[in-house]
């Protein structure tokens, strides 16, 4: 996620003055773009949230990422295979930018500023995503289901300051991003509240510990 410079006028520069951009619009559960090609794509989500999709050969689904506005994604950070594709799917309506990373460093016809802020600010644009994908390789590391479900709810606990945090996914998203079962995660839920480590209240968790 992009902190430490003003995002809002650098995206309104950006959208209004460079002519390599293309900021495009897509309603819920349209899909935004695929990582079947390698065309070393660069998005940035505006507005809305999106999930990064994988269906493997046996049409097993897996939520790889979920993003949400200011994120960006592209297939820059992953690599094409053409029998395991990736896609990006509006969880709700959204607005995003997309770019190719090979012209960050080719100026536009428009000598627009957009390609000086983007170069200067790249490496913290790509650590903050190397965080964010190392917390999903700790997480698919944890061994049991318990562990995985509490590491992503103290995860939410600490991205929203707050012990009580709302769920961006579904029980059953939920159980396609943990990589587990949904009827062995309910159970594990359900055992969590009992015991006092969680109370919900529909997607609402508190973390009681």
């Amino acid at each position: 996620m992009i902190n430490h410079f003003d995002f809002n006028n650098f995206i309104k520069d950006f959208a209004n003055c460079c002519a390599k951009v293309q900021k495009k619009s897509f309603v819920k559960n349209s899909i935004i773009t695929t990582y079947i090609q390698k065309r070393n794509q660069l998005c940035i989500l505006l507005s809305g949230s999106a999930d990064l999709i994988r269906y493997n050969l046996s049409g097993n689904k897996t939520i790889v990422e979920h993003f949400t506005a200011k994120d960006i994604f592209g297939e820059i950070f992953y690599m094409v295979t053409m029998n395991n594709e990736l896609s990006v799917v509006a969880r709700e309506d959204c607005e995003v930018l997309f770019f190719h990373y090979d012209d960050i460093y080719r100026k536009c016809n428009n000598r627009c500023k957009f390609h000086d802020i983007l170069a200067a600010n790249l490496p913290e644009l790509i650590l903050n995503k190397i965080t964010d994908l190392n917390l999903r390789i700790e997480l698919l590391t944890k061994r049991t289901i318990r562990e995985k479900i509490l590491f992503y709810f103290n995860s939410l606990s600490s991205m929203n300051f707050s012990k009580t945090f709302s769920m961006p996914f579904s029980l059953t998203d939920l159980a396609d991003y943990l990589s587990v079962d949904r009827s062995a995660m309910m159970r594990e839920m359900k055992y969590l509240k009992e015991e006092g480590f969680i109370s919900k209240n529909k997607n609402k968790i508190t973390l009681l510990y």
